[in-house]
């Protein structure tokens, strides 16, 4: 196994070192940005941006591909990643920093995607598994520990900023040196909601809540825990610990879904992330301990929430459409997550850091609310019909072509 993946290898480590900078970049933005005084909106907005910028890349990095070919444009997006990085540090203001984080996640979510279509294009059947199971623990590897290096920061200088553009410079040189052959062309997804809304309901409605939650979190949750008085390095395991809770609980999790009503499953987290959320909201934790323990929980639920969906939609659709499904699905994730931290920001600013909660609450009480709606008006899948669960990377991280990968692996 080793030795046939060491021609892999130089396109995990490129996607090891994007994902890294990544990590460290959308922790230190927000971390810096309250040492600087700026709003819980203005932070809200950041996520709002990236999110923009990450959907736009997913759908227009194809079209950019096609004109200029895979190495020209995986080095051009590094670059102005690297670039844009070193620009907030030197323009330490918000509306700067918006716009600025938007072309960052352009930048990472084209760049996310070359990568995978490499891998799409090198591995062969007999391996893809074990691949995309590599994959996906370096994109969890990656990303929070790109965070966990902030433990103990000094975020008052500019080293941070600059390591993660060294980060994102390094991402270059594995693909550069790379003998790999030019892949096909990337995969260019659509969003018809008309045909995933007859396909699943839920999966639509659900993975739109999904994205308000966890685009919430993911931008928020660091000025929550400094509004709540938390130190750094509480402040980078609470940001970073329910992502690993979440990764952890895939697995229980999908195997249950593959022998119950997924949706039963997905309302079962629902209830633990709302009992998180009201443990945060009425009992509103003062110590380190407790916030990471209530936080991990809450991630457990919220970050093994997507695969369920995506597996759920994968039951219904129709073969040879579970790419289409799931790029669509992967966008409307997209917007909620723009919609998220926009609401998000503004609920903390007029009512505090349990805004950030009451935020969350309010998606997962709708998404449970309509699931068990719906589990009345459509009967559940039959067992011998259900596509097997696959664990996912960060639904974030997610690109289009990462669902080709998983797609050709359950072709095996």
């Amino acid at each position: 196994m080793t030795a046939r993946l060491i021609p892999l290898s130089a396109l995990l480590l490129g996607s090891l070192f994007l994902l890294i900078a990544g990590g460290i970049n959308g922790l230190i933005l927000p971390i810096r940005g309250l040492n600087e005084g700026f709003s819980a909106f203005s932070l809200g907005l950041l996520g709002t941006g990236w999110a923009a910028g990450y959907v736009l890349g997913c759908i227009y990095t194809p079209l950019l591909v096609a004109g200029a070919g895979h190495i020209r444009v995986f080095g051009t997006l590094a670059a102005t990643a690297a670039i844009v990085i070193l620009l907030s540090s030197m323009f330490p203001n918000p509306w700067a920093w918006i716009p600025l984080r938007a072309v960052s996640g352009f930048c990472f979510a084209g760049a996310a995607m070359i990568v995978e279509s490499w891998l799409n294009e090198e591995v062969d059947s007999s391996i893809r598994g074990q691949v995309f199971g590599t994959y996906t623990m370096i994109n969890l590897v990656g990303s929070t520990g790109g965070q966990l290096i902030l433990i103990g920061a000094d975020v008052s200088t500019p080293w941070f900023f600059m390591l993660a553009a060294i980060f994102y410079c390094l991402a270059l040189i594995p693909t550069a040196i790379s003998s790999n052959r030019a892949p096909a062309p990337l995969f260019e997804v659509k969003l018809n909601i008309p045909q995933l809304w007859r396909n699943s309901p839920v999966a639509v409605f659900a993975v739109l809540m999904i994205g308000i939650s966890n685009g919430t979190f993911g931008a928020l949750a660091p000025v929550y825990a400094d509004r709540i008085g938390l130190d750094l390095t509480t402040i980078v395991l609470f940001s970073s610990l329910p992502i690993l809770a979440g990764a952890a609980a895939q697995i229980p999790v999908g195997k249950a879904s593959d022998r119950f009503d997924r949706r039963k499953i997905l309302v079962l987290l629902a209830v633990v992330a709302l009992a998180a959320n009201s443990s945060f909201l009425f009992m509103q934790p003062d110590t380190a301990l407790m916030n990471i323990l209530i936080g991990c929980s809450l991630g457990a639920a919220i970050f093994a929430m997507y695969p369920i969906v995506v597996a759920h939609a994968n039951d219904h659709a129709a073969p040879g459409q579970y790419i289409r499904i799931s790029g669509g699905l992967l966008m409307l994730f997209g917007i909620g997550s723009i919609i998220g931290p926009f609401i998000g920001g503004l609920a903390i600013m007029l009512f505090g850091p349990m805004g950030l909660f009451g935020t969350i609450f309010g998606a997962h009480l709708l998404m449970a609310l309509f699931s068990l709606w719906r589990m009345g008006q459509r009967a559940q899948v039959d067992a011998d019909d259900k596509a097997s669960f696959q664990n996912v990377p960060l639904a974030r991280n997610t690109t289009p072509e990462t669902e080709v990968l998983a797609d050709r692996q359950n072709q095996v």
